[in-house]
């Protein structure tokens, strides 16, 4: 028995697509895949031939990377090239883009128009990828024959766009927090081998921990190197710290 559809939608795919769009935090993650998945729902769920996706790099500049066919991914590598389509308009605009029949569209995207027809697509719809003021891209919907998509298509493919968005911005959130965590335990590693340093150092030349951090910090500023890696040296024997003086603290070196 075929699923149902209403509108063109594909009622029983429909709540496996959005938990697949929305489970991010796998581990393993594969954004590549994940986006694929996107162009892959679209065009199974909805009524449309192709899809295909543009997302905006950290310069703020468009690239291709997904699309359900390679017609559809040389249309859009068209647009990024050519810098006209309706993809790249809703992407800067944040709106919803539709061209229902690109045989008459030439006056808005000439050279698109004309790719677009090239290549089997006679009716495009643009949707954004935001989350309030955010825009990360546009999802593309292209379609063989010429007419407007239902609006069920159009607010069910700005659904799924919608929460790929969301999923997205949740991963690159984890990823600043795992970056965080990462940089906290770097410096807590650090700090139990300066503690273990200043301990030797206090040790060796029988100064109390506050002199040893301070003839520590000393000689790594006089030889710009730093503080937990000349320590780490120091506790596996591999440098010696010859010529060592509590003295004056130099200034913190430069870094550039």
């Amino acid at each position: 028995m075929a699923p149902e559809k209403v509108s063109g939608l594909d009622i029983e795919l429909l709540p496996e697509a959005f938990v697949e769009l929305a489970d991010t935090l796998v581990a393993g993650f594969d954004i590549i895949e994940f986006l694929h998945v996107l162009t892959d729902r679209s065009v199974e769920l909805l009524d449309a031939s192709a899809a295909g996706l543009l997302l905006a790099d950290p310069r703020g500049e468009l690239r291709v990377v997904a699309a359900s066919s390679e017609q559809a991914r040389m249309v859009e590598l068209f647009q990024v090239q050519n810098d006209q389509g309706p993809c790249l308009d809703c992407f800067r605009s944040g709106e919803p883009v539709s061209a229902a029949d690109l045989s008459t569209e030439s006056w808005r995207w000439p050279h698109f128009s004309a790719t677009a027809s090239a290549a089997g697509f006679a009716a495009v719809q643009a949707l954004p990828m935001r989350l309030r003021e955010e825009t990360l891209g546009a999802l593309n919907l292209f379609r063989a024959d010429p007419g407007p998509f239902d609006r069920a298509d159009v607010r069910m493919g700005q659904a799924l766009a919608d929460v790929a968005t969301i999923g997205l911005l949740n991963e690159r959130t984890l990823r600043r927090s795992e970056t965080l965590n990462e940089q906290l335990q770097a410096a807590l590693n650090s700090r139990v081998i300066i503690e273990q340093a200043k301990g030797k150092l206090a040790e060796r030349l029988g100064l109390d921990m506050d002199d040893s951090f301070n003839v520590l910090r000393s000689y790594a500023r006089r030889r710009n190197r730093g503080l937990s890696e000349l320590a780490r040296a120091f506790i596996d024997g591999s440098e010696q710290l010859s010529d060592l003086s509590a003295g004056p603290l130099p200034p913190s070196p430069r870094r550039g």
